[in-house]
């Protein structure tokens, strides 16, 4: 063997032509751990240590141990220290630990009907984009606007008007997310620099685009305000409502369709009103003319072929599920379908029972192959799931633990208040919030629980401060970190800071206003909360 030559070396020589081995990492230092990502973790175990040691309340224990809980997750939130789906499953070890619930009582908060309704929603979306049928659906509506010759204000309404009839039927962003390309498809067809060469003509062109992107942009969050599926705001809103007065009437889908899809209506045509006074000048229609017709959306349209056998169906799915929520229970005085069942039937069943029908029937293409499949679902949000099941623990904690009797004297203040005053000032800080500080969801899972006691305070309602909270959670419009739709414009490269903060400003001012007019006259009728909580 080569063992016995004395010459040969006991351990391998490196060879001259093998890459060096990368350096040995620096040495574990104290210094090393001074960041401020570890700053931001250890501050939510820190503001509950000192609010623990420090704050003393009147009532039970458990209330200031919720609080000093509440302020941990509420840091890493804010934070973003720990990925939120994580920090949204912390309650699950904090409750018990300190004392708030059982491990088994705050696990139950993770499962409701609510989140069933996110859970059948969600998968029913995604047969939605498997087949291209929100494609199809955006190009055919669109192509209805687009006339002959083109009318720049009519075209940007269709383009608009789409993207948020979408996004009442599927999540925000991902509705964003599938309307862009449709839409700078569109701009696609007009020219950086016109043939005619008239500095008009460009700047009609570049104003046009604008317009397009930013109405898309803000489209889908608008749209989405109208139905309880179309934003995640609008369920951890019927959640904690759920959750922290299980004796009142829940907000089912129809009655948030009833208040929600006018408010939408409103908020929508300010939008568009806004877009058209700021980017469409009067000879607007003259530049675009030659660049745009219906050839290009028809073109879109053939490439997408006839309609196949499992387009059809996901439609009629999906058509059908509208209706079974909207006649679940249609009045007081007209009891739905749910009446057959004794009220024991809610919008989340007849959500999961629509998914499961997606894995049952056929999609006609190979024999034995459904609508969907489970590798289709690993797709689903679960840190939305998981957020929404974190605002129902935290509404449920604040109940059993007494903290929310505690914060509700603590406003006391606020009785004397004109309720139009404190409705605005709630609307205005929630959308703060959620402008420069934390997502919308994360802002709705942090206030309406509060909301909630400050109403019993100033004796209103309580969906009367509860509701102008969430949706002004959702008037995020001024910066591109705002909401994720926002980000997707932004990188379009048609639009720039200023766009969104011109244009964003105006549309939350709008925005603030309408809901302060409309949650008093049509809120108060949808809602019944003139008289406060029965």
């Amino acid at each position: 063997m080569a063992y016995d030559d004395p010459k040969t070396p006991l351990l391998p020589v490196n060879d001259r032509n093998q890459p060096l081995p990368p350096p040995p990492p620096p040495p574990f230092s104290l210094k090393s751990m001074a960041t401020l990502k570890n700053f931001y973790i250890l501050l939510g175990p820190l503001l509950c240590a000192v609010i623990c040691l420090c704050v003393t309340f009147d009532g039970p224990t458990t209330s200031r141990n919720m609080l000093a809980v509440t302020a941990w997750v509420f840091a890493w939130w804010l934070t973003e220290a720990v990925p939120m789906p994580i920090t949204s499953i912390a309650p699950l070890f904090l409750f018990p630990l300190f004392g708030i619930a059982s491990a088994d009582g705050v696990a139950r908060s993770y499962m409701d009907d609510v989140v069933t309704l996110l859970l059948g929603s969600f998968m029913l979306v995604l047969a939605v984009e498997r087949y291209n049928v929100h494609r199809r659906l955006a190009l055919n509506i669109t192509l209805r606007f687009c006339g002959e010759p083109v009318n720049p204000p009519f075209l940007l309404l269709g383009i608009c008007a789409t993207t948020a009839f979408v996004s009442m039927w599927m999540h925000n962003v991902a509705c964003a997310v599938m309307m862009m390309p449709v839409a700078t498809g569109i701009l696609q067809r007009l020219p950086v620099n016109p043939t005619d060469g008239s500095a008009r003509a460009a700047t009609s062109i570049n104003n046009f685009c604008r317009a397009v992107v930013l109405g898309v942009t803000y489209a889908a969050p608008i749209g989405g305000m109208s139905t309880l599926t179309g934003t995640g705001v609008n369920l951890i809103l019927a959640a904690i409502w759920k959750s922290s007065f299980p004796e009142a009437k829940p907000i089912s889908f129809n009655t948030w369709f009833f208040f929600g899809f006018p408010l939408a209506l409103l908020i929508f045509l300010a939008l568009w009103v806004i877009l058209c006074l700021l980017y469409l000048s009067k000879g607007s229609s003259m530049a675009l003319a030659a660049y745009l017709d219906k050839a290009h959306l028809k073109r879109e349209l053939d490439i997408l072929g006839p309609m196949a056998f499992a387009e059809k169906m996901v439609l009629a799915v999906f058509g059908a599920t509208i209706a079974l929520w909207m006649t679940r229970c249609i009045t007081e005085d007209i009891p739905g379908w749910g009446a057959l069942f004794h009220g024991r039937a809610g919008d989340g069943t007849v959500s999961v029972m629509v998914a499961t029908l997606l894995f049952i029937l056929p999609n006609g293409k190979q024999k034995d192959e459904k609508l969907m499949d489970w590798n289709e679902c690993k797709k689903l949000p679960w840190n939305i799931i998981l957020l929404l099941g974190a605002g129902f623990a935290i509404a449920d904690g604040m109940q059993s633990s007494g903290l929310a009797d505690i914060l509700s004297k603590a406003l006391d203040f606020l009785d004397q208040v004109p309720y139009i005053a404190i409705a605005l000032v709630v609307c205005l800080i929630s959308a703060i919030i959620t402008e420069f500080i934390t997502s919308n969801d994360a802002a709705a899972t942090l206030l309406v629980p509060l909301l909630s006691q400050m109403a019993r305070t100033v004796n209103v309602h309580p969906l009367a401060l509860m509701v102008p909270g969430a949706i002004g959670s959702q008037l995020a419009f001024m910066l591109p970190t705002g909401t994720p739709p926002n980000i997707v414009g932004f990188t379009t490269g048609h639009i720039d800071i200023m766009d969104m903060m011109k244009t964003g400003l105006l549309l939350k001012i709008v925005g603030t206003a309408i809901v302060s007019l409309l949650m008093p006259t049509l809120g108060a009728y949808v809602f019944g909360t003139k008289g406060g909580l029965q």
